[in-house]
Parts: C-alpha cells; sequence; structure tokens
C-alpha cells in the first residue's frame, strides 16, 4: 500500500475503532458522516472514496498485526500537531454507541500511548465526549 493521506489514515481509524468490538453500528455509521461532514480536519473529503476506504481498511484489520498498522499509518501520515485530534476522533466513536465494549477501550489505550498523549489531554478528551453522549 501507497503512503496514506492524512484524512484517509484518520477515516482508518475511525472505522478500525468503531470495528473493534466485532461490528459497526448503525450509530457509529452515522458518527461518521457527521465527523466528515462537519469537522475543518476532513476539508475537501471526497466522499465517494468511503467505500474504498473502507474496503482497504477492512483488509488491513484481516491481517495479524492489522490494528497496529493502521496506528503506524496514523502516526506516519498525521502530523503529531494532529494526533490529539485523532485520538478525539477515536474517542468520539466509540461514544457514539454510549456503551464502550472492552475491545475498544484497549484500542482507545493502544492510541493513547502510540500518540504519546498525557494523563490530562486523554482525560479531557474523553470527558468532553462523555459529557456529549448523555441520555437524560
Amino acid at each position: 500500500m501507497a503512503a496514506m493521506n492524512p484524512q484517509d489514515a484518520l477515516v482508518h481509524l475511525m472505522i478500525a475503532v468503531a470495528a473493534a468490538d466485532g461490528q459497526i453500528s448503525g450509530i457509529e455509521r452515522r458518527e461518521f458522516t457527521v465527523l466528515l461532514a462537519t469537522l475543518p480536519v476532513f476539508e475537501g473529503f471526497d466522499g465517494s472514496r468511503l467505500a474504498e476506504i473502507a474496503h482497504d481498511c477492512g483488509d488491513l484489520l484481516d491481517e495479524d498485526d492489522g490494528i497496529d498498522r493502521i496506528i503506524a499509518n496514523v502516526r506516519a501520515a498525521v502530523p503529531k500537531t494532529l494526533y490529539e485530534t485523532a485520538y478525539a476522533l477515536a474517542v468520539e466513536v466509540v461514544s457514539a454507541d454510549v456503551e464502550a465494549s472492552q475491545p475498544e477501550l484497549r484500542l482507545l489505550e493502544m492510541l493513547r500511548d502510540a500518540f504519546e498523549l498525557d494523563r490530562l489531554t486523554a482525560g479531557a478528551i474523553e470527558h468532553s465526549a462523555r459529557v456529549r453522549y448523555r441520555k437524560l
């Protein structure tokens, strides 16, 4: 696979996080749509490529070291200044379902380590998502 652009790498990350528990829910799919359509980091993203990107991501996830490769691709393609953004995107996808599964939590832990996020930063991102997705 050729070098990945930052937007594709971030989409791979969101798909990998959503698929961490073995399935991608309708709520998670809706969250992708909202994030892709509204966040500045995805400005100019060609939505018609989403199916192709998802297929490529699925192929990577089918490999034994797929999640490690996806994380490595994000680290290689995304500037360090956007590591917090990448983590926030992952947290948003996990939070969309309200209840996080153990595999999703483990993946978030791997991302915190890969992006070298300090506890306060990661905690602030996680808290922000928790308060946005609370139910009455």
